[in-house]
């Protein structure tokens, strides 16, 4: 008996050593692109039962390296090495029942998709951990539950993933699926900010400048500096136009004019339209640089052809009055009218005003009356009494049409 059991180890001892040998004279050979032998060692390897064969077969036959591709047969190697427990083959089974622009409509199941990416991602594979959390956080797929979301952004942060430590971050500063910890919340984007990420960067500075956070408000302006700074230098809109403005406050940093100037027009070039604007007032009132018409022009018009209903309402001012541009009404009540469109009530009051007076527009008293109605409904003062004194120069059917406009206006997208 025991001659039996010795004999019947070493057969299973061989034999394991043999599969091992075949993936391993396999990969050897498909690092040398010698294709025909890597599928031969791997279809002997994963006949015998080896899961890392099958997945690279199931690679080959989707690739067509050696082979034909073959979508049938990678499916039939990849859902073997899945089903015998091969945590790369689950989550790649997943990828292939996955709704999106890779995966034919015919072949997307949700189902499939979550059933194999949590295979994977229970027997530790980390993208599947994180594909997880990102559709429990949506409700991709699945029921919206914040709190598996956090719990498979934990084990991805815990791996040293620095997105997911910041998501997990934004998870307890805002009690999500978990019990609100701010300490928690320091921890992880000091995790994922000491790995570079700026947006965690950033975000632990705006704990630091207005809470919650540890320690006495000068520790917080001192640590806020040190992490906009990270952040700014490597290139975060957000945290430049913020240390900006702790140079332009001298909070946290000397006040220092050029420095507030440097970072903004850092932010302003990379697109932020809120430093843009701001970088259009300075030029504009001439308040930390030189009163300089054209430089307002410029960056108001950035910010406007952006979309920023703000900046359209002050580029109009701009071409109303003459400043940095040749006057031009017309080329005013465009940008009031971009602006008012998408709701800016200070948009559609000033274009009230250019419909009353005929100013770079036929005069017409009823669409000046609907704009100045609406900006008034908005709460602005100005727009009221100009509505007010509009109506006593307009007929009662005048009124009833323009509120009619008013009643039936909706903003544009």
């Amino acid at each position: 008996m025991k001659r039996l059991l010795l004999t019947l180890l070493l057969l299973f001892g061989t034999c394991t050593v043999g599969v091992a040998g075949d993936f391993e004279d396999g990969m050897a050979a498909f690092e040398s692109n010698d294709y025909a032998t890597a599928f031969a060692k791997f279809t002997k390897a994963a006949e015998a039962g080896s899961t890392r064969a099958q997945y690279k077969l199931a690679i080959m036959y989707a690739q067509g390296k050696g082979v034909p591709k073959d979508k049938g047969k990678m499916m039939f190697w990849v859902t073997k090495a899945a089903k015998a427990g091969n945590a790369e083959a689950q989550f790649s089974l997943a990828l292939q029942y996955n709704p999106g622009v890779l995966t034919a409509p015919q072949d997307q199941d949700d189902g499939k998709a979550i059933f194999w990416f949590t295979k994977a991602a229970e027997a530790g594979n980390v993208k599947a951990q994180e594909m997880l959390a990102m559709k429990y956080e949506t409700g991709n797929g699945v029921p919206q539950d914040f709190k598996k979301a956090a719990r498979w952004y934990t084990k991805v942060a815990e791996s040293g993933d620095a997105h997911a430590q910041r998501r997990l971050g934004e998870i307890y500063e805002n009690g999500q699926g978990v019990t609100q910890d701010f300490e928690q919340a320091e921890r992880w984007y000091t995790k994922a900010a000491e790995a570079g990420d700026t947006f965690a960067q950033s975000k632990l500075a705006m704990m630091n400048i207005f809470g919650p956070g540890l320690g006495t408000d000068g520790e917080y302006s001192a640590q806020a500096a040190l992490w906009l700074m990270k952040a700014a230098e490597a290139g975060n809109t957000s945290a430049q136009a913020r240390l900006a403005l702790m140079y332009e406050d001298g909070k946290g940093m000397p006040q220092d004019n050029g420095q507030a100037m440097f970072w903004l027009t850092k932010a302003g070039e990379a697109g932020l339209m809120v430093a843009q604007i701001r970088l259009g007032v300075k030029y504009e009132d001439g308040k930390g640089v030189a009163q300089d018409y054209l430089q307002a022009v410029r960056w108001y018009t950035k910010a406007a052809e952006g979309g920023n209903a703000d900046a359209q309402v002050r580029l109009g001012w701009m071409y109303s009055t003459g400043k940095g541009v040749p006057q031009d009404d017309g080329q005013a009540v465009r940008w009031y009218t971009k602006s008012a469109e998408s709701g800016n009530q200070f948009g559609q009051s000033t274009l009230g005003v250019m419909y009353e007076y005929g100013s770079g527009v036929p005069q017409d008293y009823i669409l000046a009356h609907m704009w100045l109605n609406l900006a008034a409904a908005q709460g602005n003062k100005q727009a009221t009494d100009n509505r007010d004194r509009l109506a006593k120069q307009m007929t009662p059917a005048q009124i009833v049409e323009a509120q009619k406009l008013a009643r039936e206006w909706k903003p544009k997208e």
